[in-house]
């Protein structure tokens, strides 16, 4: 333990200023190094009552007159501060004589020439210090005045403000019979204007858009809460009236701004039942949230729907790497069938997640708050290696090693370099032993990611076939499509998208005509076409004339795990007609 000299300790203990100073004990401990005479002014306690060699691993342990709607946050900051030696800065309230006082608490450590960690924290009652100013000045202009309430650049009051005085408000507000509006503003793409005009250029941004919503909602509570967002608290005056003066604002802060921006995205929330102003403003957020990148629309107002998918989407989230550990998230294979002689010729590897509270999970459910949380290149690595580890019992079993295709997302490529990591999967499970090499292995993109494709996207498609995998093109005609594609890209095969095929003969049978038409373009490049969502037996007759070669669909085949096919196995239901390597070698060579 660390030894303050006798002039250093009886200068800190004597201090006026609330102050702790804690140490971090070799066993993973801590201990009260130093207490000083104001901390325990504060605390409302005496020097010999205060056990330092007990003083655990949590800071809000020392304090149990802690206001209880805050004990579960100081608890959380707190140990971070301790265990991971972060800054500590955070406001709570303390129960006093007199009530509730607002504390303000700023931390750091510091490391000792002789090695040993100490942490200094210093408390400001904020609660004293507005008592004595109170008599001096009144309440709003002093609050208008005081950095701890107000935002420095904007003016506006600050989120310090608001946890201590919107409670008020609200409660003033719905006692004359008024209905309070939450509208959370939101700048979009605030780091790509401060990019392109300067920081500089920014803070006026914001100073404008400060000035704006003054002047449209001046009898309002209108706060800058941290960075580029703003809340505004209105009176409920009719969903329309909500919405006009969102729109006036943005086009405002539109037009007058120094350089192009688009505007804000606002979640609004209109109050149906009294609630705490903390839940109000999270919903207001939450439908701001539910906005995502679409660039056309300015506002949401929130719905209980919202709420279920915010939930839903947390559960997903903190569920996902669980449910890869436990195996929940699933293979599910379809086949692709070879029009021609009808037999199969590989398959598509699809993810079920089998959850063991909420049931089966589908990807149109789990797929968007993996791609939010930007956790796809996890998923897609996950399901390409269970793939790989199913080869083994398939072969075992005596069922047919066919290519299988894996879906990658245009953002795996931001995040890990994607062949690289497959190289190492496909390594790892020998796959040579089966009689395998890697055009086994075909990776689909869908062409909307395509079309988005950064130089470095560019460069990991190309190391795709270069190191012996195939590339397919899927969802080819579902509304990005473009030509370009065939001339930017090396594919082996396109997937014309389901949409097509199901909608054959709308407008005098104009599909007809354009699935004919980008089949005999691909195959003049060299290219193989596969249509999706076979259903009928003339759509697969229309297919075969048009010179498509694989369909896949619940014609031929609907998609089922591994455990169902060996169950069929078990009970002697035979294997449906594939072809062998060598067939789909020579045809493939013969096509060409």
């Amino acid at each position: 333990m660390y030894h303050f000299s006798d002039d250093v300790k009886r200068e800190y203990e004597n201090s006026p200023v609330p102050i702790l100073v804690i140490e971090k004990l070799e066993q993973d401990g801590y201990t009260l190094a130093l207490v000083s005479n104001g901390f325990l002014d504060l605390y409302g306690t005496q020097r010999n009552h205060v056990d330092t060699s007990d003083f655990g691993n949590n800071i809000e342990a020392f304090f149990d007159k802690i206001h209880p709607d805050e004990a579960d946050k100081l608890k959380l900051i707190s140990n971070d501060f301790l265990k991971r030696q972060t800054e500590y800065d955070i406001t709570f309230r303390i129960r006093k004589s007199e009530g509730y006082h607002l504390i303000y608490a700023v931390g750091y450590w510091s490391t000792t020439p002789e090695g040993n960690a100490l942490a200094f924290i210093t408390f400001t009652d904020v609660q004293k210090h507005e008592k004595v100013l109170a008599d001096i000045a009144k309440k709003f202009d002093f609050f208008q005045k005081d950095d701890f309430y107000v935002d420095a650049l904007t003016q506006l009051p600050n989120i310090n403000y608001l946890n201590k005085y919107a409670k008020g408000y609200i409660e003033k507000m719905i006692s004359e019979g008024k209905t309070p509006v939450y509208m959370y503003f939101d700048i979009d793409s605030m780091q790509s204007y401060n990019n392109k005009y300067g920081f500089e250029r920014g803070d006026q941004l914001l100073v404008l858009v400060a000035n704006i919503l003054f002047e449209e909602y001046h009898h309002s509570l209108i706060a800058r809460t941290d960075s580029d967002h703003f809340l505004v608290v209105d009176c409920f005056e009719g969903k329309q009236e909500t919405i006009d003066k969102v729109e006036r604002v943005n086009a405002k802060v539109k037009s007058q701004a120094y350089g192009t921006t688009t505007g804000f995205h606002v979640g609004i929330y209109v109050e149906t039942g009294y609630e705490h102003p903390s839940e109000s403003v999270d919903h207001a957020i939450r439908a701001n949230k539910l906005i995502q990148d679409e660039l056309s629309t300015i506002y949401r107002f929130y719905t209980e729907e919202d709420d279920a998918l915010f939930h839903h989407q947390r559960y997903i989230i903190e569920n996902f790497h669980k449910a890869m550990d436990q195996g929940y998230i699933k293979v599910f294979y379809q086949c692709f069938l070879r029009i021609e002689t009808g037999n199969g010729m590989g398959f598509e590897a699809l993810a079920r997640w089998m959850d063991p509270e909420k049931g089966m999970i589908s990807p149109a459910d789990f797929i968007p708050p993996l791609e939010k949380y930007h956790l796809m290149h996890e998923f897609d690595l996950y399901i390409f290696e269970r793939v790989c580890m199913e080869i083994e019992p398939r072969y075992k079993a005596g069922l047919p090693i066919l290519p299988v295709s894996i879906n990658f997302s245009r953002q795996d490529f931001d995040y890990i370099d994607v062949v690289e990591e497959i190289n190492r999967i496909v390594d790892k499970y020998h796959i040579e032993q089966y009689g395998m090499d890697k055009s086994f292995f075909i990776i689909e993109i869908t062409e909307e990611g395509i079309a988005k494709a950064t130089d470095k996207f560019h460069e990991q498609l190309k190391k795709i076939r270069e190191n012996g995998y195939k590339l397919w093109v899927d969802d080819f005609g579902s509304g990005y499509s473009s030509l370009n594609v065939f001339s930017s890209f090396d594919i082996d095969l396109i997937k014309l998208d389901m949409n097509l095929l199901r909608n054959l003969d709308a407008h005098k049978g104009a599909n007809r005509v354009v699935i004919k038409s980008i089949i005999d373009v691909a195959h003049t490049l060299g290219i193989h076409t596969l249509c999706e969502g076979l259903e009928t037996e003339e759509q697969r007759q229309f297919l075969l004339d048009a010179g498509c070669e694989l369909a896949q669909g619940f014609l031929y085949h609907k998609p089922e795990g591994l455990d169902t096919i060996f169950e069929r196995l078990n009970i002697g239901i035979p294997i449906p007609k594939w072809e062998t390597t060598e067939e789909r070698e020579h045809r493939e060579e013969k096509w060409r």
